[in-house]
């Protein structure tokens, strides 16, 4: 099982969190998922408490994506909660069975701490936002919502990347209000192709 180079987590940490979500999809496909698994042993840095998100995909589709941008709980254990519900509880999909398992790409995003962005209007936030490296979440009256700096990938033009992103939170593309919120972050990621061993694993 290989990861993407970092210069952040520890080549044996991005290991383990890669084992971690694979094995946290493989229990639920086993019916033993009722458990965590255990925190002792674990290096110091995977105990932190960490926001993350994990992306499944199939022959590059998207098969579920869920996170949380709030650290709650420690690094290990989010990544954990979010393989399970990414793999089993994305609304936007049926639960993951094994047959596709065996070709899922497995991919873990780890957040750094969501810093606001004070702007007076979106043409200040688009001269502020840094396209390729940025994730932003956007917030409004209760609706919220998200995309990680990976999405700069198929959207590289700004002013694009924030009207969809306001598409996705429920309003319209050219919705904005002096009381939206905004907060930027970076992430470290890891990714395994087909962690069910199927072909040998590499970067993404």
């Amino acid at each position: 099982m290989a990861v993407t180079l970092s210069t952040r987590l520890e080549p044996g940490s991005r290991e383990m969190l890669l084992g971690t979500a694979a094995s946290a999809i493989e229990a639920r496909l086993a019916g033993t998922a009722g458990s965590l698994p255990p925190t002792a042993g674990l290096p110091e840095e995977l105990l932190a408490e960490r926001a993350t998100f994990v992306t499944l995909t199939i022959e590059d589709e998207l098969r579920g994506c869920c996170g949380t941008l709030d650290p709650r709980r420690a690094l290990a254990l989010d990544v954990w909660h979010n393989a399970q519900v990414s793999a089993f509880n994305d609304p936007r999909f049926p639960p993951l069975e094994f047959r596709e398992w065996v070709r899922v790409d497995l991919e873990i995003s780890v957040l750094s701490p969501l810093e606001r962005m004070y702007v007076h209007g979106e043409a200040e936030l688009l001269r502020q936002v840094v396209p390729g490296e940025d994730g932003l979440v956007i917030a409004w009256r209760g609706s919220r919502a998200t995309f990680l700096p990976k999405v700069w990938n198929q959207i590289d033009d700004p002013r694009d990347f924030l009207r969809r992103l306001k598409l996705k939170a429920g309003w319209t593309a050219g919705f904005w209000d002096p009381d939206v919120e905004v907060w930027r972050y970076r992430t470290e990621t890891m990714a395994v192709r087909r962690p069910a061993g199927v072909r040998t694993a590499a970067s993404a």
